[in-house]
């Protein structure tokens, strides 16, 4: 299969690997379109359980070295709202035009990024006008909805789930890390289970984890020169380019 890619196309599948795994080492997220993007060149059966594996990889790389900012409680309060939303994302899926939910997502995405960022400028300990009880189970649940319907947008919920709930950079890197390994090994054992696990997409794992660790390493190197104030007002920057993304892409 890779064989049969133009150098164009190699170089073209190397940078966005390099920028999706930057993001995902400074950030914690913000790799959400990686997908997407890499499937215009590769076909989606043999690229979705290579991403899945790769993004074992790549967060259990993060959360060997940030293992200590992991916040269990906040992962652990994830996971019920989560189950919900993927028992609703598969009904919606069903019943629902896809083009129509994504720019609805995107409208919301590049709302709450924006209140997210003037919150930012506000002064420390100002009570947030959207109490964290109200978003934190909305992000929870549409974590779950979001990617069962897109497959690889929950992290942007994540992001939003621990954002609200007033997470430090490397907490928030650290758990949303833990979070999306969670979800990537649920999802390759029913790759493996459904016959979908196969041997093109080992090898095209393997293929992506030299670019992978470059971009982690680059983007660890962003994240630890980062304040906090600068690290939220990038993640507001990252959430609302997503949000963008999904509106003109549908």
């Amino acid at each position: 299969m890779l064989q049969d890619l133009s150098p164009l196309e190699l170089a073209y599948c190397i940078a966005v690997l390099l920028i999706n795994f930057m993001l995902r080492g400074s950030l914690g997220f913000g790799g959400a379109l990686g997908l997407p993007l890499l499937a215009l060149v590769l076909p989606v059966k043999v690229l979705a359980p290579a991403w899945s594996l790769v993004g074992i990889v790549s967060s259990a790389a993060i959360v060997g070295h940030q293992r200590r900012h992991v916040d269990r409680r906040q992962f652990l309060g994830l996971l019920p709202g989560c189950a919900l939303g993927i028992l609703a994302g598969l009904f919606v899926f069903k019943a629902l035009d896809a083009a129509l939910l994504a720019r609805a997502l995107g409208g919301f995405i590049i709302l709450y990024a924006a209140y997210s960022l003037w919150m930012s400028t506000r002064p420390a300990g100002s009570k947030p006008p959207v109490p964290p009880q109200v978003l934190r189970p909305a992000a929870s649940f549409l974590s779950g909805a979001v990617g069962t319907i897109f497959g690889s947008m929950a992290s942007i919920f994540f992001a939003m789930y621990l954002d609200a709930g007033g997470a430090g950079k490397h907490a928030l890197r650290a758990t949303l890390s833990a979070m999306l390994i969670t979800l990537s090994v649920a999802r390759t054992i029913g790759y493996a289970e459904v016959g979908e696990l196969t041997l093109d997409s080992v090898i095209l794992c393997a293929a992506a984890l030299p670019a992978m660790g470059i971009g982690l390493l680059v983007g660890d190197r962003i994240h630890t020169g980062l304040s906090q104030a600068a690290f939220q007002r990038l993640v507001c920057a990252a959430l609302a380019a997503c949000g963008i993304a999904l509106i003109l892409s549908s």
